[in-house]
């Protein structure tokens, strides 16, 4: 090997290694910096410790929003505290506008951090846009209602599938989940795979993960030696 190339091998791998970690802490940066403008100026002057010292101290304003949340949160757990959520609640329910806002919020939000929610952890396969080709969506839960019992008994889920580089957006599908392909990677590995455009992937999938049963293999048109070929 040339010097030429091993030169460009250690370029590389430095890249490999310092782009993740400076990425990550320009990003944490500036979280905290956004964080800091907005909260320092509510603070008074006597209370800053800026103030009384001659540098700045980053992250102040990160940790007094932390605090205020856990204040929050533990007022609100009170019996006192959740009267006062239902009142303010029932006073933006009456305002037409806003409710329907608020109600899509607060739904998004406990869908998202609620414990026992399995948003966006299960991952799957679907043909879209067309049969033969493969997509990958997260299942964010099952569907409910007035959908669900249009679907003639059939189980019915929300897929969610995120659009490359930006997993944020994308679109719903409510699918049977009969026509889906449930894979064992994690949502962390699916995630990764529609980030990086598929540049990366799990390092292993086990053979039970792709293997399909034989009324599966004659819906999708994959003949039984081509799967086995595949696996």
């Amino acid at each position: 090997m040339s010097w030429g190339a091993r030169l460009r091998g250690y370029f590389l791998a430095g890249i490999l290694v310092t782009a993740p970690i400076g990425i990550t802490v320009y990003i944490a940066w500036l979280f905290i910096s956004f964080a800091d403008s907005r909260v320092k100026p509510l603070i008074p002057p006597r209370y800053n410790p800026e103030t009384y010292l001659p540098f700045s101290i980053p992250g102040i304003g990160l940790v007094l929003v932390i605090a205020f949340l856990i204040l929050v949160g533990a007022l609100t757990a009170g019996f006192v505290g959740r009267r006062i959520v239902r009142l303010g609640e029932g006073l933006l329910a009456r305002m037409p506008v806003v409710r329907g806002i608020y109600a899509a919020v607060k739904q998004i939000f406990e869908t998202v951090l609620a414990q026992r929610s399995e948003a966006l952890r299960e991952v799957v396969l679907f043909q879209y846009p067309r049969p033969g080709v493969w997509a990958l969506g997260f299942i964010t839960g099952t569907t409910r209602g007035e959908t669900q019992a249009l679907s003639g008994g059939e189980e019915v889920v929300n897929v969610f599938m995120p659009t490359t580089p930006n997993p944020t957006s994308g679109f719903v599908f409510l699918l049977p989940r009969s026509e889906l392909r449930p894979l064992r990677m994690t949502a962390e590995e699916g995630l990764k795979l529609v980030v990086s455009g598929g540049i990366i992937t799990p390092d292993a999938v086990p053979p039970a993960a792709v293997a399909l049963t034989g009324a599966q293999r004659a819906g999708d048109g994959i003949a039984p030696e081509e799967v086995e070929q595949r696996s």
